[in-house]
C-alpha cells in the first residue's frame, strides 16, 4: 500500500470519528414549528420623536380681498336748461361746498316769465275772492267760481315752473366735494341734459370687493377693515354692506366699506387690499411645514399628548403666510411633533424629546 492511499485512509477514518463524538453529545438542532416568544418590549425599542411646547395665545384673523377704491359720492352735474355759459365760479381741482354756485346760464327771458305768471296768479286770485263773495249772495254761478280756481291752478303751476327755470341758471353743488372734470367754457352754449360738471367726494371713500361664499357667514355690518394702498400706506375703514345674494358668475358676494380720507389722497379708482377683520380667537402659531392632509384630504398636525402617544388633529386655517400658520382645532398647550413626525403613526406611544434639549 502507497504512502499516499495510506494519507487518505487516515483522513476518512478522522471524519466518521468526529461524526460519532458529535452525535453522541447530543448538539442535534431541530426546526421548530412555533414562532420564539417577543421579548418584553423596554423603553429603547419606542421610537423616539422631536417635540415642541406651544401655548395658544389671541389671535384676531382676517379676510384679505382684493377690492376696488372709489369717491363716496361722484355725481355728473348737467344743465336743466338751454343757454349761454355766462360764467364760471369754480376750476378744475377746487373745493366746494353744498349748495355753492358753480356757474351761470343766460336768462333769455325767464326771469320776465316769473314775473308774467306772478302777475297773472295775483289777479286771479283777486277775481276768485271777488266772484266768492258774489257767490255767498247768489250773484255768479258755481262754473263761474270753478273756473276761476282752474285758472289759478294752472297760473301758479306755471309760476312753479318759470322759477325752477331760473334756478336752473345757477347750477348748484350737491355735496361737498372736489371738481374733477368740467365741459363747458364761458361762452359756450349748452342745451337741457349737456354735461357741466364732475363732482367727487373723497373726504371718505368706498372700498368694494367680492368675499367667497366658504367666507361670508364671518362678515358683518360695522366689522373693521384695513386698507392697505399699492404705494404702501394703509387706510381704515368698517363695513357698511354685505350682500344677500352671490353673484351667479363668480359665487362671490359684494361688499362695501365706508373708508376715511381725512387727507384727501389721490386713491378713488385704484386698486387696493381689504384686510376684514374678524372676531378674536384663541390660536396656535406654527410653521406651515409641520401641516399635513388627513385621510379626508383635511389639513392637520400631529402632537404628542398626555400618554406619550401620537394624535393625528385636523386644524382650521386661520391666516397662512410664509412665516407660518395660526390654526385652531388642537389642545391650549400642544406638543406639536416637529421632526420624525413621518415615522410615526397615530395612536403609536413614542419617546418625545423636547426641542429645546437638542439646541446647543
Amino acid at each position: 500500500m502507497t504512502k499516499a492511499r495510506w494519507g487518505s485512509l487516515g483522513l476518512a477514518l478522522l471524519v466518521v470519528v468526529l461524526l460519532v463524538v458529535w452525535m453522541v453529545t447530543g448538539q442535534v438542532k431541530t426546526a421548530s414549528d412555533k414562532a420564539p416568544e417577543p421579548r418584553a418590549s423596554d423603553g429603547q425599542s419606542l421610537t423616539s420623536v422631536q417635540v415642541e411646547t406651544l401655548t395658544a395665545r389671541m389671535h384676531q384673523p382676517s379676510i384679505l380681498l382684493q377690492g376696488q377704491l372709489e369717491p363716496w359720492h361722484s355725481v355728473a352735474l348737467s344743465a336743466q336748461v338751454s343757454g349761454t355759459i355766462e360764467s364760471l365760479n369754480v376750476g378744475l381741482g377746487e373745493q366746494v361746498t353744498r349748495g355753492e354756485v358753480l356757474a351761470r346760464i343766460s336768462d333769455d327771458g325767464r326771469s320776465a316769465l316769473v314775473d308774467r305768471w306772478q302777475a297773472r296768479a295775483r289777479k286771479l286770485e283777486a277775481d276768485l275772492s271777488a266772484a266768492r263773495k258774489l257767490r255767498s249772495n247768489n250773484f255768479t254761478a258755481e262754473t263761474d267760481l270753478l273756473a276761476l280756481e282752474s285758472d289759478l291752478a294752472a297760473a301758479k303751476a306755471e309760476l312753479t315752473s318759470a322759477r325752477l327755470a331760473v334756478d336752473h341758471l345757477t347750477p348748484k353743488a350737491p355735496f361737498d366735494g372736489i371738481i374733477n372734470a368740467r365741459s363747458v367754457e364761458p361762452g359756450s352754449l349748452v342745451q337741457t341734459g349737456a354735461p357741466l360738471f364732475e363732482l367727487v367726494q373723497i373726504d371718505r371713500l368706498k372700498a368694494t370687493g367680492q368675499i367667497p361664499q366658504q367666507s361670508v357667514d364671518q362678515v358683518a355690518i360695522g366689522q373693521p377693515v384695513r386698507i392697505d394702498l399699492l404705494d404702501g400706506g394703509q387706510l381704515q375703514g368698517v363695513v357698511t354692506f354685505v350682500a344677500s345674494a352671490a353673484d351667479p358668475k363668480t359665487r362671490s358676494f359684494a361688499v362695501e366699506v365706508a373708508v376715511e380720507n381725512p387727507d384727501l389722497r389721490r386713491v378713488a379708482g385704484g386698486s387696493a387690499s381689504l384686510r376684514i377683520a374678524l372676531p378674536a380667537v384663541k390660536a396656535l402659531f406654527i410653521s406651515p411645514a409641520y401641516l399635513s392632509l388627513g385621510d379626508d384630504g383635511r389639513p392637520g398636525v400631529k402632537y404628542v399628548d398626555q400618554d406619550d402617544r401620537v394624535v393625528f388633529a385636523r386644524v382650521r386655517l386661520l391666516s397662512v403666510s410664509t412665516d407660518g400658520a395660526w390654526v385652531t382645532g388642537l389642545p391650549d398647550e400642544t406638543r406639536l411633533i416637529t421632526r420624525g413626525g413621518g415615522f410615526v403613526a397615530e395612536g403609536e406611544k413614542v419617546i418625545p424629546v423636547d426641542r429645546s434639549d437638542n439646541k446647543g
